[in-house]
């Protein structure tokens, strides 16, 4: 016996259905902070809406004051901003971005950090040394923060100070797309690590362009000095690819890069996902036997690839886009560990 069930039930279930998505997926807002409105301006593009209004500006005392120019009660809330420049001034202005947003009535805060500030200070590395990545976690979380999305965390282990959802996206489909355009000779190439913590990295892109991979023991007296250097693996006559999550003051870098045509490399590539460049950095690539200098734009690069010609940009705004859509449509952002989106 067959059961007839009538339009008025078919849409009643339908109604059940959409009701929990409609109120889990209010409507989206980007509001951009100071450290990097070029970026922010390149992900809402992408997403084919308007960047929010907001003003940021300091008092005469230098204490940070914002102002929300939009309402945002049941809204889905995305933040923009990187650790680069005045990081504790960023930092603070991104704390009160997500704070007003939230006393507003936000449905949702995500911070999107592309580059996240204090990575390095991620363990106890001496007596009595803070674990400050650990307190900067906190207080995004305590700030009103419900989700993060950052990219090439200096530690992976990060996303566990946190007690709210951390997607950490991986600039390596991006790097795999420029060796492939921008080395002819990448298929007899050799990826290198400059530190034994890289090695991770630096084995998985090797893997996805099936070439080998090398690795440079260093030895640092302090910090942003090394005392010695040891290669480990053969580059004679290969083209050699530095990979590594961040370059501060490039001295790491730079000494590897020696190291590498010491050692008979052809060539000598640097890819780097956070170009911080801080101190004697760009004099010290200019004067380095580095053909190119690869940074993602997680930080600002104009003035440092003014500064320097052999610096070179790939832009990972669509993959940071893309992680904001899918957030919001309640997708998941696993394809982007492994793809670029087009």
């Amino acid at each position: 016996m067959k059961s007839t069930v009538t339009l008025e039930e078919v849409v009643n279930k339908l109604d059940h259905l959409a009701s929990p998505l409609s109120t889990r997926m209010p409507n989206i807002k980007v509001f951009s902070g100071s450290s990097h409105p070029d970026l922010a301006q390149k992900i809402v593009d992408r997403l084919g809406i308007d960047l929010g209004k907001v003003v940021t500006k300091k008092f005469s005392n230098m204490e940070t004051c914002v102002e929300i120019g939009e309402s945002v009660r049941g809204e889905d809330v995305y933040i923009v901003q990187s650790g680069s420049g005045e990081i504790n001034d960023n930092l603070m202005e991104l704390l009160i971005m997500i704070n007003a947003c939230k006393i507003a009535s936000a449905s949702r805060v995500t911070a999107v950090i592309p580059c996240f500030p204090y990575a390095r200070q991620d363990k106890k590395d001496k007596s009595r040394a803070p674990i400050t990545a650990k307190l900067v976690a906190n207080i995004l979380s305590v700030s009103g923060a419900d989700h993060i999305i950052t990219m090439d965390l200096h530690a992976s282990q990060i996303q566990g100070f946190f007690d709210i959802p951390v997607d950490n996206l991986f600039a390596e489909p991006a790097v795999l797309k420029w060796i492939k355009e921008n080395i002819p000779d990448w298929k007899t190439s050799i990826v290198v690590s400059p530190d034994a913590g890289g090695a991770k990295r630096v084995t998985s892109i090797a893997d996805r362009l099936n070439v080998e991979f090398a690795l440079i023991h260093k030895e640092r007296k302090k910090a942003n000095e090394v005392a010695s250097m040891v290669l480990v693996g053969d580059v004679k006559d290969r083209i050699a690819i530095l990979v590594d999550d961040m370059a501060d003051t490039c001295g790491t870098i730079c000494h590897a890069a020696e190291k590498l045509i010491e050692a008979g490399a052809t060539k000598v590539y640097a890819i780097l996902t956070h170009g911080i460049f801080s101190g004697p950095a760009i004099s010290r690539i200019n004067n380095a036997c580095l053909e190119a200098v690869v940074v993602t734009n997680t930080i600002p690069q104009e003035r440092h690839m003014q500064d320097c010609p052999k610096i070179q940009c790939i832009d990972v705004s669509m993959m940071l886009a893309e992680a904001v859509r899918r957030t919001h449509n309640g997708e998941s952002v696993s394809y982007l560990f492994s793809n670029v989106p087009y």
